[in-house]
């Protein structure tokens, strides 16, 4: 039977636990109730937000995957807590990509850790380059080219248009694998050459090609394919 929140004692009740322990004494589910406000005849705040969990495989990253109406197939929630509920996670992959910005790329883990907050989590291919100076500072991030689950079509002029314009002395590539599979497939070992080939020829250097898969990374550079 459901046991609303508001009839719990105050130090169960998630808005007064935060007030009184602060936010790290509260579990996912309870930081999700906070989101969600108000539950239904059959099941609480509390017991709606694990529903959501479960959908995300207990885990955040799996869930900030999901679009507003995934879930918003949770019963009991609704479009519009789904909406709020999809723009928390955002702030938070947001908040991670701004702390992840670095001046200067000293090696793969920097610049891993510039792009790992935007990619991790998406459901769909990206490539990206990130263009640096002679000291190899970040001048700029572009975005080349949006795909699907298992690809997408990088073209190399628009690369190169790119480095160009920003007056860049080194590149580097980076794209996900949504697939969690961080491994390069042949065809990313090919355009990787081919994209080389060509900077070469423009006076640039391919300094590494990242592939992103959630929490892991591939470095082709570390791995001695550049």
């Amino acid at each position: 039977m459901n046991q609303p929140i508001k009839t719990w004692s105050e130090n169960d009740r998630p808005r007064e636990k935060m007030l009184q322990h602060g936010k790290n004494a509260l579990s996912d589910a309870e930081l999700l109730a906070i989101l969600i406000r108000t539950g239904t005849r059959e099941k609480n705040a509390v017991e709606i937000a694990r529903d959501i969990l479960s959908l995300g495989n207990q885990n955040l990253a799996s869930l900030s995957r999901l679009s507003v109406e995934e879930m918003a197939t949770i019963k009991g929630l609704g479009r519009v807590k789904a909406i709020t509920i999809c723009a928390a996670l955002e702030l938070g992959r947001r908040r991670r990509e701004s702390e992840a910005i670095l001046e200067k790329i000293a090696n793969s883990r920097d610049a891993a850790a510039i792009m790992q907050p935007h990619l991790a989590d998406l459901s769909h291919e990206e490539f990206w380059v990130i263009l640096l100076n002679r000291a190899n500072k970040v001048i700029t991030r572009k975005n080349i080219s949006v795909g699907g689950t298992s690809g997408t079509v990088v073209d190399a002029k628009i690369i190169f248009k790119e480095a160009i314009q920003a007056r860049c002395s080194g590149i580097i590539l980076c794209h996900n694998h949504p697939s969690g599979n961080n491994k390069p497939s042949e065809a990313d070992i090919q355009l990787t050459r081919k994209l080389k080939e060509g900077a070469l020829q423009l006076d640039l250097a391919i300094l590494d090609h990242i592939i992103i898969a959630g929490s892991s990374f591939f470095s082709f550079a570390d791995e001695g394919l550049l």
